[in-house]
């Protein structure tokens, strides 16, 4: 019988036949566990990656270049760019996504709709600019003074 040892080193071991320790099983469970854990990681990641090289073609596309580093300066600020992102602010109000909005849909919404969202938040709120896109950089100055977008 093969199994690993503590550094990950293949070894043979005589076949036990049903006197295998429990403890021994237990490591070979737990290293098909990391194994698998450890294959799929990669590809939420990809899929996490992916995600926001979209999102960031789509604002590169839709914004000048002055309010496409604004707005990618105030999702770095506010998420590091993880759409999954929840946190606290105003108290106990819970914030979800890139942009930390208090919409609760946000937690399973896609980037590109928390793009949208969040696009027409700053336009009603801060205003457009000559170019009818929503002006970032006004949000991200009143981020930098009060705390928040």
């Amino acid at each position: 019988m093969k199994v690993f040892d503590w550094n990950g080193t293949l070894r043979a071991r005589a076949h036990q036949g049903l006197n295998a320790s429990p403890i021994g099983l237990a490591r070979v469970v737990a290293l098909a566990i990391g194994i698998s854990l450890s294959i799929a990681m990669p590809l939420d990641a990809e899929a996490n990656d992916l995600a926001i090289k979209q999102l960031k073609q789509l604002a590169n596309y839709q914004l000048t270049d002055k309010q496409y580093a604004c707005h990618n300066e105030i999702v770095h600020r506010e998420s590091r760019w993880n759409y999954k992102a929840v946190g606290n602010k105003s108290g106990s109000k819970q914030v979800y996504g890139l942009y930390q909005m208090k919409t609760e849909s946000l937690k399973v919404s896609t980037p590109i709709k928390q793009f949208w969202m969040y696009w027409h938040y700053v336009g009603h709120r801060y205003g457009w600019t000559e170019y009818d896109e929503p002006d970032y950089c006004k949000s991200l100055h009143h981020l930098k003074t009060k705390g928040y977008a």
